[in-house]
């Protein structure tokens, strides 16, 4: 089932001033990065958030929350969703996102893998060449 377009316009108006954010499309869900770690989303009509492992039983408690189901029966313990009804207003959307930031913020800061920057730093130098050859031959 496709995300539900309607709510991933209201999470980027939440999200519309914080920094380092950016989006993926995932599994048919919409996922928003912050800092390069998985912080929110919108999966089918329900809101994603990354609360983590340790307040992950007691947000299972709270009106509207479920657990996240990745297919399989696999319920990541750091993941929670909540139904339309739980962020139905822009108050209690802000509360759900804000719960997600704090949680990415206790992360480590995510580092270029060695892999990707070689793989960058050789795409460089193979367009730096191309454009050499082609300045040569003219």
């Amino acid at each position: 089932m496709p995300y539900n377009e309607k709510a991933a316009e209201r999470l980027r108006g939440v999200l519309a001033g914080v920094d380092q954010v950016s989006e993926r499309r995932m599994m048919g869900s919409l996922i928003f990065m912050v800092k390069d770690h998985m912080c929110c989303g919108i999966t089918g009509d329900s809101l994603m958030v990354r609360i983590g492992p340790d307040a992950h039983a007691a947000a299972l408690n709270e009106p509207n929350v479920g657990p996240m189901d990745i297919g399989g029966g696999r319920q990541p313990r750091a993941f929670i969703c909540v139904a339309p009804a739980g962020f139905r207003t822009r108050a209690s959307l802000e509360k759900w996102v804000q719960r997600g930031i704090a949680f990415v913020d206790t992360l480590p800061e995510k580092k270029t893998s060695k892999k990707r920057a070689v793989k960058k730093s050789v795409s460089k130098k193979r367009v730096s060449k191309k454009a050499s050859s082609q300045k040569a031959a003219r």
